[in-house]
């Protein structure tokens, strides 16, 4: 046997029992690239995933945006339906944000109903768009008390490697700003709301913003932009929400506490990465 193929077998069998080890201590595992400052995959602690944005890409939707961030990968599509308004708020449209984290995209889901990570996942994300102003219902009024339109922003995970909750919101995002709808009429004669075939107009979107997510390991170890194999071994979890602006819009955090320094330290980094996302936009 050649000197080259003994290296090879070598290496391999290296791998196979990083691979092994892994699986039956994660935690161990992860810990001995902390003890390197590094992490599995290579990057450094406050190293974020490359981040691709393609627009425009489902025809049959009024927009549509593709977000690659690291491996996991979201399409999300827009799809307007003119309803009736709510009698309470008879000028205001709706915006019905949905994730759907498929069998496909990860061993991690399973075949069936939506799982409770993705309708956790849809109500963050709805609370982010609505509460960061990002478009005002009113502008999807059409006519007050008779015609809105309903905006359904439905974004399904083709890939997961972790992160989703800022990968979607990105593509939720682009694609809002990729939308068009038809320029409405609604006839008071006849009670009918007719659309233009020719006449498209953008969404009057107020604000631009990015979430960034990270993980805290052992209250010193602030990870950003966490893989599937890292978020569960986190002892914390972070959001944090920037405008355009670097203004903070919100924060939200699960698992144990976390000091003020922890957060400021987040803060400051998410404001970083902001700048670079919203070129993406």
């Amino acid at each position: 046997m050649s000197s080259s193929s003994v290296t090879n077998t070598s290496a391999s069998d290296d791998t196979l029992r990083a691979q092994i080890f892994q699986r039956l201590h994660p935690r161990v595992y992860l810990e001995r690239f902390i003890a390197e400052k590094f992490r599995p995959d290579g990057r450094t602690f406050d190293e974020w995933r490359n981040v691709s944005v393609n627009v425009g890409s489902i025809s049959t939707a009024d927009g549509s945006a593709l977000v690659r961030m690291g491996d996991t990968t979201i399409v999300c599509g827009v799809k307007a339906e003119i309803a009736e308004p709510d009698l309470d708020l008879p000028d205001q449209g709706f915006l019905v944000p949905n994730l759907d984290l498929p069998a496909i995209c990860s061993p991690k889901f399973k075949p069936g109903p939506p799982t409770e990570e993705a309708q956790v996942l849809s109500d963050r994300l709805n609370e982010a768009l609505i509460t960061s102003g990002v478009l005002s219902l009113s502008s999807l009024c059409i006519h007050p008390g008779k015609a809105v339109w309903t905006l359904y922003v439905d974004a399904t995970c083709i890939n997961y490697d972790g992160n989703a909750f800022d990968a979607t919101l990105l593509a939720m995002l682009a694609a809002l700003r990729n939308t068009t709808l038809p320029k409405a009429t609604y006839e008071e004669e006849t009670g009918r709301t007719t659309c233009s075939r020719k006449n498209r107009l953008p969404l009057q979107l107020e604000r631009n913003f990015a979430s960034m997510s990270f993980g805290v390991l052992e209250t010193s170890h602030v990870l950003s932009d966490p893989t599937a194999f890292e978020e569960p071994l986190m002892d914390v979890t972070l959001t944090v929400i920037v405008d355009d602006r670097e203004q903070l819009i919100s924060t939200s955090e699960s698992g144990a506490a976390i000091s003020q320094e922890t957060l400021l330290q987040c803060i400051s980094r998410a404001k970083e990465r902001a700048s670079q996302l919203q070129k993406l936009l």
